[in-house]
Parts: structure tokens; sequence; C-alpha cells
């Protein structure tokens, strides 16, 4: 058989080396990499490119959009999707737009060769393992990838429970002080309102703090997606946070092998300012690796900020944790 030419696109160079472990060595592939939509369009329309393995939330250009111009100008290139995006409508839209194939994050090993071997990219006898060259990656891209296999399965419960599909960002990470966290939160706040829930967590002397910040002009119409009309504006804040935090939680424990015992849900404030939520909380907020995830609403003028705030002290134990994936 005569080698594919396969592109994988993925601007975390963590998820390029699992796919890269992922492909035996000795099947017939000339793999090429590209960390951006862009940069794989103009691969892709210089000519060559059998296959595409692409993900989703990437900046610039994202990969549905790369899968639109695609089709627009009928490029011949087939493409699988492999994706923290795992919404129902994240699969059928892809589909919809070309694709051949959704994969979730992180990829299965015999599940990207069973598909390939489907499309008749590869044979059928298929090797159980194989290994491709692939260098180290920095602790931050590592983690930045864990944390957007997690994100995205707490975006997947929380479009079933409001029907509603969710705009997945690029996570931000971060080692902040507390007045670089300032201004992060101040930023993410725009001036207006805020409320916000705090939920502590500790596991494998990992420990930390997830913040979630609800925009106050924002919360009537999450009632509304909540049918929350029987129940108190605390209670329902309260609830949605307590389903993003333990879904994102969870995803970050299974991918590095911890359980997270998690605390009550606790308001740091309601209808307060930006100033007020740092004020109370200086002594707890120092030195923190800080992750900072933007969920938004498609459709509706509606999004939460959820921080992730790991203690100091976590950040050796999580690259210990991650030094299989690093390495």
């Amino acid at each position: 058989m005569s080698a594919v030419s396969l592109l994988i696109c993925d601007d975390s160079s963590l998820a390029r080396k699992q796919l890269l472990r992922a492909l035996p060595a000795e099947w017939p592939l000339e793999i090429s990499q590209a960390a951006s939509g862009c940069e794989a369009l103009e691969r892709i329309r210089e000519g060559g490119i059998d296959l595409l393995l692409l993900d989703l939330t990437m900046p610039d250009m994202d990969g549905y959009e790369l899968l639109a111009v695609l089709r627009d100008e009928q490029l011949a290139c087939k493409v699988i999707v492999i994706s923290a995006d795992v919404q129902e409508e994240a699969v059928r839209r892809v589909l919809g737009l070309g694709a051949l194939a959704f994969i979730r994050k992180p990829a299965d090993p015999a599940h990207l060769q069973q598909t390939l071997a489907g499309l008749g990219v590869v044979g059928s006898q298929l090797p159980v393992f194989g290994e491709r060259n692939a260098g180290p990656v920095a602790f931050r891209d590592a983690f930045r990838e864990v944390v957007n296999v997690a994100m995205g399965r707490a975006a997947a419960l929380l479009a079933k429970v409001l029907g509603v599909f969710v705009q997945l960002p690029i996570p931000n990470v971060n080692i902040l002080e507390v007045g670089e966290l300032h201004m992060a939160l101040a930023d993410a706040a725009q001036g207006d309102k805020l409320s916000a829930v705090c939920q502590g967590y500790i596991g494998g002397g990992i420990a930390g703090e997830a913040l979630l910040i609800f925009h106050d002009s924002e919360i009537a119409d999450m009632a509304r997606l909540m049918r929350a009309d029987d129940y108190l504006e605390l209670e329902m804040l309260l609830d949605l946070s307590s389903l993003l935090i333990s879904a994102c939680l969870s995803g970050i424990a299974d991918q590095i092998d911890v359980v997270f015992s998690q605390g009550h849900p606790q308001v740091l404030g309601q209808h307060a300012s930006i100033d007020e939520l740092i004020r109370v909380n200086r002594k707890r907020w120092k030195n923190t690796l800080a992750v900072e995830i933007s969920y938004s609403l498609e459709g509706h003028d509606v999004h939460f900020d959820l921080l992730l705030l790991f203690t100091e002290d976590s950040v050796e134990l999580l690259s210990r944790k991650l030094a299989h994936l690093m390495n």
C-alpha cells in the first residue's frame, strides 16, 4: 500500500503528541502537523493531503470554520474530527459539514485505528501498539489540554440540562499573583455586578478552589433556561455551580488518576463588585495556578466564568501526574 499523507491539526502540542503515539510506526503514513486551522488550510490548498485529523476548539480559525471552507472550496481531503467538544450538537454539526467520523478526546488508539481502517485509509490488519517520534511537552500545554477535555465533558452535561449549544473557549492556564488574578477577574467582569460561588477540592495532595462567576445582568435569562421560576435565585446558582464544577473536576481527575473530594459550595458574594470579592479573599488567593474558562450559550446573552485556582504546592504534584503525558 502506498503511503497516505496525513495532517494532524490541533493547537495543543500534547494532543498532537497523543495522536502520533496512537499511530503505529509501521503504518505507511506521511505525517505532517499544523497548530491552527489557518495553517492546516494553507497546507491542504497546496495539495497532496489525503486525510486530516482535526480539532474543533482552536484560535484564529476553529475546526467548524475550516470544515466549512473545505466544503465551499471543494478541497478533496477526508476529515476525522477529534475533539473534546462532545456535545451531541457538535457531532451533528461536524458530520453535516462533511467530516467522516467524530472521535472524542483523548483518542483511544484502538478506536482511532479501527476508524482509519473502516475508512480504508490503512489495512484491516491492525497493530495494537506503536510509537512515532514526538518531542517533550511543556507543563502549561499539557495541563491546558487536560482541562480542555474536562471542560468539554462539562459543556456536554450543561447543554443537556439547559437545552442549548455551549460555545467552548480555549482555556487559559497561568501562574498568577493576587494582583494579576484581580486583573483577570476584572476583565471577566467587564464592570458588571457579580455573584460568585466557590467550592474547595482536594485529592492526592492536589488542592484548590473552583470559582464560578455569574453576571447579574444575565441571571434572569439563566433562570428561564433552567425553568427556575419555582425556586430561589441563590438555590439556582448553587445548583448550576455544583453541576459545572463537579463535571469539570471529575474530567480532570479521570485523566490524572486522582479522586477529588469537594466541599460544599459557598456563596462568596451576591451582586458584588470584583473589588469586594478580591478584598474578602485576598489571603486565600496568593500565588496560584489559575485556569480560566468562559462558557457562552449560543443564541443567549449568557456566559459563565469558571476559575480553577490550584495552590502553589499543587503544581509540582500536577507535574508528576502529567509526566507520562509530557515526556
